[in-house]
């Protein structure tokens, strides 16, 4: 369990307008994140645009990852894709890649059942050879695991991990209860979803997997780790600094929110992917506001 615990840092993947890595610019997020000292990175996740990138590019990716951070930082890789032969080569690709851990999430264009998510987790994981997180993400795939498609994965070799959503009455105890009682001991339970990550930490979660550590590490390693240690007003000194954040990420998505911040920062100029247009410069002052608010 130990991959998929702590903070996992999940960065955007810098393209052209041609969807072609700017792998520079990727391995320069990727060793300010190592810097930072997470726990792990989650490469090509949904922050990570893999919908929108070809198997090539998605090698690429990978490729520049390892070469700038294997061994070093674990790498957790998001190898979701429509058909599962699809998924399944890029598990395969990963694993050459040198990469410590699978990401995936059921993608697909007709609403899959049950057993053709059940199906399509042990091919991928089987192929993979490598730890394994489930990705249940309804807010993109439209399909929700239950508490007993998770305890039946569970039971797979190589699946390990369960990455969450933010729990609709905001009981994360009783929804990890419910979990743990399915799932074998040491399976690892964690949660997306960046404004519920203070209340999902301090209520026990083995893992925090983070856009925002994605392009501000080290903040949302403070927020970890006073979670970590039970610190409680620390805790809600820094979740009260990141609110403007939370709430630009309400309003227009993570996902757009992640490349105006990284413009902001300096770190890389790069917009999202096609059809997906970037953030109206009208709303810049605002994400400047609320990274001030976050970096004093």
């Amino acid at each position: 369990m130990t991959l998929f615990t702590g903070l996992s840092a999940f960065p955007i993947t810098p393209t052209d307008a041609a969807g072609h890595v700017d792998t520079g610019a990727l391995a320069r997020l990727l060793e300010r994140i190592h810097l930072a000292g997470v726990d792990s990175i989650g490469l090509l996740g949904s922050t990570g645009g893999y919908a929108f990138l070809s198997r090539g590019e998605r090698r690429r990716a990978v490729e520049t990852a390892m070469g700038s951070v294997g061994g070093k930082t674990p790498v957790i890789v998001g190898v979701g894709a429509l058909r599962t032969d699809e998924a399944q080569a890029l598990a395969r690709d990963a694993r050459s890649a040198g990469a410590d851990g699978l990401l995936l999430a059921p993608m697909s264009y007709t609403p899959l059942f049950e057993e053709e998510v059940y199906q399509h987790f042990a091919a991928v994981a089987d192929a993979g050879q490598l730890p394994l997180c489930i990705y249940n993400n309804p807010g993109t795939t439209r399909f929700t695991f239950s508490d007993a498609l998770i305890g039946r994965l569970s039971k797979i070799a190589n699946v390990a991990a369960v990455k969450m959503p933010l729990p609709q009455e905001g009981d994360f105890a009783g929804e990890m209860v419910r979990l743990r009682a399915e799932t074998p001991r040491g399976f690892s339970i964690g949660y997306s979803g960046d404004w519920g990550a203070a209340a999902a930490l301090l209520a026990g979660c083995d893992a925090w997997y983070s856009v925002i550590a994605g392009l501000l590490p080290s903040e949302a390693l403070a927020l970890t780790r006073a979670a970590q240690v039970g610190d409680i007003a620390e805790v809600e000194r820094i979740d009260q600094a990141f609110q403007p954040l939370w709430s630009l990420f309400k309003v227009f998505g993570s996902f757009r929110v992640m490349y105006a911040i990284a413009e902001a920062l300096g770190l890389c100029r790069a917009d999202p992917p096609c059809p997906i247009l970037p953030l109206p410069q009208s709303e810049m002052a605002g994400v400047k506001n609320a990274l001030d608010r976050v970096l004093g």
